[in-house]
């Protein structure tokens, strides 16, 4: 019965090693995907604030060819503007 269980107790430990080997390689796994996902999230910010600027770029050149027929807008108080 001795035998036994220290052949188990070894087998366990053996598994356990192995488990715990695992384990480093997908928490590398894991943290070079949230590197990435982070990068990507940069990129994405990066490329919505260009789009941003493109627009009120656009914006401003627009609203400079039509600013010569002037236009009056009233504010609400629901904070909606009127022109």
């Amino acid at each position: 019965m001795r035998e036994q269980v220290q052949a188990r107790l070894e087998v366990l430990r053996g598994e356990l090693e192995k488990g715990q080997a695992k384990l480093e390689v997908v928490e590398r796994q894991r943290a070079s995907l949230q590197e990435t996902l982070l990068r990507i999230d940069g990129a994405i910010q990066v490329l919505e604030e260009m789009l941003a600027e493109d627009q009120f770029t656009e914006e401003q050149h627009n609203g400079a060819s039509t600013s010569e027929t002037p236009q009056s807008s009233v504010q609400t108080s629901g904070g909606k503007e009127v022109t």
